[in-house]
């Protein structure tokens, strides 16, 4: 465009959505005509498709660094943040925080303006030491010959990649933990043998007459099998789970995974210097890690922890900082492997450690859960209290009455650090991927050859733990006075037991009184106005009588606000129909299901009604939201039921302004290849309206009222 042009940005109009993504359906790699990307009033694209684009390529860079300039400006300050988060407590500890003169994640957040627009907009690639290279109007290449489609397509599949290594380590862990349980190497019931003989029984493992040991290790050989292997063959869990449909989809993608190890080592080859330069190409890769994702290190890992710990069962817990107790020893646990956790909270549990608790001083030892390692121990075991995600984790330290503070990985940011040695808090770390800076070690070497000593860590943590409180007496307490309970450890075992089956949910979905079912999960962000994006999305759902499914750091705010009672408070949230339908069976608006591997369980339920009905996944009232999506992780959560045919929804947009042809194909393109498109909004209200108008369609196009 020559400098006497005048060039509008394209601005989409949300008053004109009939024309958004309509009549959509050339299949990857078929791009024959280029789709028009518009931007609505905060910035996000928007893929309108026409016969032909008339923009240029200097005039769409134009267009979305406006954009990225406009996405910016939706981005809350801390004063916005203290005025709009939805949890009291929360705003509590933030002032506390304030007056103490420490920093907490808002601050941290407003540190880094302007966030800058190359990331943001995905165009910077820093994979080699002759870079790093930035697409700009006067550089529309690396110096490797790379592009904006190349690098934004990278970056995308690098991230894919580690979300892959990220939950692939929690799967190896459990699974190893299974298998070593099973051989005797270590020391801890398995408590799942339905859940172990009927998964072996669905993976073709022989069952009569065997020990439940050796069934047990033949079901963790095919687990990790699929794991890890880098021999080219059959993808064990893939072929014995997933439906039929969707398998012959994936096939004819070629996306089926070697295993999810080879995934990971191969994204991350193929996006080096110099390897692979087909954006399509590395896109195809991200949803092999996509499904490598799926299936081995969610699917697999749920397997492995409902098995050695058990399914569990429907509980009350008490949430909130609001349940801290001033006079008991006090620990936290906080990551996402449950198996180390389950011996610290027994031993913890026991009579002589309880004694020794109150020879130092304490009425007793009370157990708080931070993130997952919260979720999966609050319907396994008694007196678990969960207290928050991982954005405000450090906030529950600043009241003061954590004694412990137990570490294994993943969401625990290094900033708690600063915070505990404020209030004296003794951090420990129990895994050697999860070292933290000025933390104790208590735990596993890297090899885990002291994996038979579990019991002796446990109970030298909680030791650990009761000697922090009698060093700790002359630290101020302040916790808000804010607590509630909720409903949990949901699952298909427990309609099962409670209603005979899924019928009755069947039932519902069909005829209308429950209009949808949401999977609502993934991490907090500072992005948007803290958990409010959660809030108000899951008003629009309920109030339109759709069922919320949820697990992971996104169900706190449901948790801690009410979301998850069966109570008149919680109900009244709800539309009409689906409100009857819950106080008729005493359940929740939102079940709650555990923890982030917990997806699986929401994938059973999804399943298990498409099944009943003989219709397909992609084609039944079901929406996926991850409206704060924070990570790697998040990005393979969304993927993995976008390859089930299931839409994504979410209010933080990803690093893809800078392609075109990516922004295309993540958000529409795919349609003809999964099923499913990805829709941001920065607007949660927005979002759920254009939710609910989505599954409705998909009703209509079942031919339900």
């Amino acid at each position: 465009m020559s400098k006497h042009q005048h060039h509008h940005p394209h601005i989409f109009d949300p008053k004109n959505e009939a024309e958004y993504l309509k009549g959509h359906s050339h299949a990857k790699g078929d791009h024959s005509h280029r789709p028009i990307i518009l931007f609505d009033k905060n910035g996000i694209p928007k893929v309108v498709d026409h016969e032909h684009d008339h923009t240029t390529d200097a005039d769409y860079q134009d267009d979305y660094m406006k954009a990225v300039a406009a996405y910016k400006k939706t981005f809350p300050d801390k004063a916005r943040q203290m005025e709009e988060t939805p949890d009291p407590a929360v705003r509590e500890m933030v002032r506390r925080m304030d007056d103490l003169g420490i920093d907490c994640v808002f601050d941290r957040f407003d540190a880094q303006r302007p966030q800058c627009n190359f990331g943001i907009a995905g165009i910077c690639c820093k994979n080699c030491l002759m870079g790093p290279c930035r697409i700009t109007p006067k550089a529309p290449k690396g110096v490797c010959g790379a592009d904006a489609d190349l690098i934004v397509a990278r970056n995308l599949c690098r991230m894919a990649a580690a979300g892959v290594a990220q939950h692939g380590m929690h799967a190896r862990e459990v699974i190893l933990n299974l298998m070593w349980a099973a051989e005797g190497k270590l020391d801890v019931p398995i408590e799942g043998e339905y859940k172990i003989k009927a998964t072996a029984e669905q993976f073709g493992i022989k069952t009569k007459n065997r020990q439940l040991k050796n069934i047990t290790i033949d079901l963790c050989k095919v687990l990790l099998d699929d794991l890890s292997t880098p021999y080219p063959g059959q993808y064990k869990t893939i072929a014995a789970c997933a439906p039929p449909e969707r398998q012959k989809v994936w096939q004819n993608l070629d996306i089926i995974p070697v295993s999810a190890y080879h995934e990971a080592f191969e994204s991350n080859h193929i996006t080096g210097v110099g390897v692979n330069g087909d954006w399509q190409s590395v896109m195809q890769q991200m949803l092999r890690d996509g499904l490598a994702f799926t299936f081995s290190t969610v699917l697999g890992a749920s397997i492995a922890t409902d098995s050695l710990l058990g399914v569990g069962d429907r509980a009350t817990a008490k949430v909130n900082v609001g349940a801290l107790k001033k006079d008991t020893v006090n620990i936290a646990v906080h990551g996402h492997l449950p198996m180390l956790v389950r011996e610290i909270v027994r031993t913890g549990q026991t009579q002589k450690f309880i004694d020794k608790a109150k020879a130092a001083g304490a009425k007793g030892i009370q157990f708080y859960g931070i993130c997952c390692s919260g979720l999966s121990a609050m319907y396994r075991y008694d007196g678990v209290i969960p207290l928050s995600n991982a954005i405000s984790a450090e906030m529950v330290i600043t009241t003061g009455a954590l004694d412990l503070w137990v570490a294994d990985v993943q969401e625990v940011y290094p900033a708690i650090m600063d915070v505990a040695h404020c209030f004296k808090t003794t951090v420990v770390t129990t895994h050697d991927s999860g070292r933290l800076p000025g933390a104790e070690h208590i735990g596993y070497d890297h090899h885990h050859t002291n994996i038979a000593e579990t019991k002796a860590i446990a109970e030298k943590i909680v030791d650990r733990a009761i000697e922090s409180f009698k060093n700790r007496r002359d630290v101020p307490v302040s916790i808000p006075n804010y607590e509630i309970t909720a409903d949990v450890g949901f699952s298909v075992e427990y309609f099962q037991k409670a209603f005979g089956g899924l019928q009755d949910l069947v039932d519902a979905v069909k005829d209308g009184t429950i209009r949808g079912i949401v999977n609502l999960v993934g991490c907090t962000n500072p992005r948007v106005v803290y958990e409010k994006t959660i809030v108000d999305y899951t008003d629009v759902m309920l109030k339109n009588n759709f069922l919320i499914l949820t697990n992971g750091c996104a169900s706190y705010p449901l948790i801690k606000l009410g979301y998850a009672q069966a109570s008149d408070q919680a109900w009244d949230k709800c539309g009409d129909s689906l409100k009857g339908w819950l106080k008729a069976h005493n359940l929740p608006p939102v079940l709650h299901v555990g923890e982030c591997i917990d997806n699986a369980r929401s994938t059973a339920f999804f399943g298990g009604i498409a099944g009943a009905l003989g219709i397909p996944i992609k084609d039944m009232p079901y929406a996926f939201a991850s409206p704060e999506w924070a990570n790697e992780k998040g990005l393979d959560a969304a993927l993995a039921f976008r390859l089930f045919g299931i839409s994504s929804y979410h209010c933080v947009e990803a690093p893809i302004y800078g392609s075109k042809n990516v922004t295309e194909y993540l958000k529409y393109g795919s349609k003809a290849d999964l099923g499913s498109v990805m829709v941001v909004d920065a607007d949660p209200v927005a979002l759920g309206e254009k939710c609910v108008r989505d599954v409705e369609a998909k009703r209509e196009a079942l031919g339900w009222d």
